[in-house]
């Protein structure tokens, strides 16, 4: 055998270098690649996804495409339901190896970067909790803790100087009485505050902590609170649950359904925004969803009594007032357009009207019921009206009754024993049917098996998806539901019909334009981070009517514009099953 000489040797290699660089400078960008652009846990499943005709092979290699970690097959060629569009699957679940990676495919190009590495959702975690600080109402966010996205208090002075509006009048409150209801959450992209949506959202943070509280005692968020004695998340919590107690009226118990402007403000900062503030009529809703988050920080700030002196106490009691409100007022729904034809001034700023109560009795009665033992609260309502497992949202609150029951199986009266057996198989049978067949679906997540799935806040289904497998796997610990789980995370970090990651500040290709009135008006081209994006909406054009909507298929339909209140809005409803589902993969992950 004849070997090249030693100059032979230099002119082979130098051949190679060049025809590795002339490979890495003709392989691109390739946005047809979509995956979690964060990154993956070594031990988890790892997926592209590769839309379009695309060749056989697919490699993983270091970012400069210099060094090939992995090589792999892609799948088939299947089908997306809802776009018709063709999809391949990349699965590298087998590469362990940490460090940061790209995806390759010769002759198509390469993925954003990623990594691979323990505690890898760490900062998404941390920063969408981080991103309930930057909602916050009446106080300042230096520099120190907000960065480049401080700003001066909003709403100092007008929620200090709150008016009865005529529709909540009561004895000793006539129209015009002046109250004081400082704090609490900037709801959405807009700056009013609404008791029915900071119910389902308090809850969900507040449920974290409660079935992962070891894992919130280290979740720490940069926050002028960090150094007190209280988790992140409960001091976070703390600064809403604060304000909702101001909104139960002490003369009867009842709850103003929400905190509002007459109309909305314009793309202008939260101290900027100075029009009167009116407590609108108590309702039914507002009441009960009032009454379960009162009673479930009940529970949780008992332990820290000497922390929080009184709080616990006032919070059940404050519940149990709100119930017996309710159990007086039952058909006292809030309904915008027949309150605004009988009083003065209009109000049309966010509604959420609700029809039907019935599952807001379930999540006050479950909550008052684990928190006090009174056997009353669990027998006051149907805990099974029918076989319908709805997904929760602010509408829909059933199943975060269910979750706590389930939570306290070993605490509960004999009362509620008796029927643990088919709570749990509700549960468990709602995720075996999330997750049939998610292996025949294109992008390989349990989000979008059905074109119902993209409704105004389809990431907010995604992550509420995700927490009911979560649920499932404390349940059973069958790591199927927990796989599955993260399928929906990996879908709001990239691997979706879109391409972005909907968490402002994280991925290559982020929400930059949210509908965010602090991210219009600040100047600053970077939103402010840690926030979900409403998502892909199948009606998304036809509600907002902003101009730029060129795709027809609902997993599509999206818009990275301000003016897409429709698909690019944020809500603090949204955010918070983000928070619970990115924190419980992390508390989760040495089960991988």
């Amino acid at each position: 055998m004849r070997f090249p000489k030693p100059a032979h040797l230099s002119v082979l290699l130098v051949f190679l270098l060049v025809l590795n660089a002339g490979f890495a400078q003709t392989q691109p960008l390739s946005t047809n690649i979509r995956l979690n652009q964060v990154g993956f846990y070594p031990n988890a499943a790892k997926v592209a996804i590769v839309v379009g005709d695309a060749p056989g092979e697919f490699r993983i290699t270091t970012p400069d495409l210099k060094k090939t970690v992995f090589k792999g097959t892609l799948s088939e060629a299947s089908q997306n339901a809802i776009s018709g569009k063709t999809a391949r699957t990349a699965d590298f679940s087998a590469l362990k190896a940490t460090g940061t990676f790209v995806v390759l495919i010769p002759g198509l190009g390469h993925s954003y970067p990623f990594d691979i590495k323990p505690n890898v959702h760490r900062a998404v975690a941390t920063g969408s909790l981080k991103g309930f600080y930057y909602q916050r109402v009446s106080t300042d966010l230096p520099a120190r803790y907000a960065g480049q996205w401080s700003r001066p208090a909003g709403h100092v002075r007008e929620d200090a100087q709150v008016l009865v509006h005529p529709s909540a009048i009561s004895e000793g409150r006539p129209a015009g009485t002046v109250l004081s209801s400082p704090g609490g959450w900037y709801d959405a992209g807009d700056y009013n505050k609404y008791i029915v949506n900071s119910g389902i959202t308090t809850g969900t943070l507040l449920a974290l902590y409660e079935d992962f509280p070891q894992f919130c005692q280290t979740f720490k968020t940069a926050i002028p609170e960090s150094d007190n004695k209280l988790p992140d998340l409960l001091d976070e919590s703390l600064w809403n649950l604060r304000w909702m107690l101001t909104m139960q009226d002490p003369a009867d118990g009842g709850v103003y359904h929400k905190l509002t402007n007459a109309r909305f403000d314009g793309m202008v900062m939260p101290d900027k925004a100075t029009k009167e503030r009116y407590v609108v009529q108590k309702s039914i809703t507002a009441a009960l969803d009032f009454a379960a988050v009162m009673a479930q920080a009940g529970r949780i700030f008992k332990p820290l009594s000497r922390e929080l002196p009184g709080l616990s106490d006032s919070c059940v009691t404050a519940a149990v007032r709100a119930w017996a409100w309710a159990k007086k007022n039952p058909d006292l729904y809030y309904r915008q357009n027949a309150m605004n034809e009988a009083f003065d001034p209009d109000v049309v700023t966010g509604e959420y009207g609700d029809r039907d109560a019935s599952d807001e009795w379930i999540w006050a009665a479950a909550e008052l019921y684990v928190t006090t033992k009174n056997d009353a609260y669990y027998t006051a309502v149907d805990l099974f009206p029918d076989d319908k497992m709805p997904l929760p949202s602010w509408a829909q609150v059933r199943l975060l009754g269910y979750y706590t029951l389930a939570r306290f199986e070993k605490s509960l009266t004999p009362l509620g024993q008796k029927d643990l057996p088919q709570l749990k198989k509700r549960l468990t049978g709602f995720a075996d049917e999330l997750i049939r067949e998610v292996e025949k679906q294109a992008y390989q997540t349990v989000m979008g098996k059905s074109v119902r799935d993209y409704i105004w806040g389809s990431s907010a289904v995604a992550a509420n998806q995700g927490i009911a497998l979560v649920q499932a796997y404390r349940l059973t610990n069958d790591k199927k539901y927990l796989h599955n789980a993260l399928t929906n995370f990996d879908y709001l970090l990239g691997r979706n019909a879109t391409g972005y990651c909907f968490v402002t500040g994280f991925g290559d290709k982020p929400v930059m334009n949210p509908h965010h009135r602090p991210s219009v008006a600040d100047g600053i081209e970077a939103p402010v981070p840690g926030l979900l994006s409403g998502g892909p909406n199948g009606n998304a054009p036809k509600q907002d009517k902003c101009e730029g909507y060129t795709a027809t298929s609902a997993d599509e339909l999206f818009i990275d514009a301000s003016c897409s209140y429709a698909s690019n809005e944020i809500a603090i409803n949204w955010n918070a099953p983000l928070v619970y589902l990115a924190g419980a993969l992390e508390a989760l992950q040495a089960a991988y």
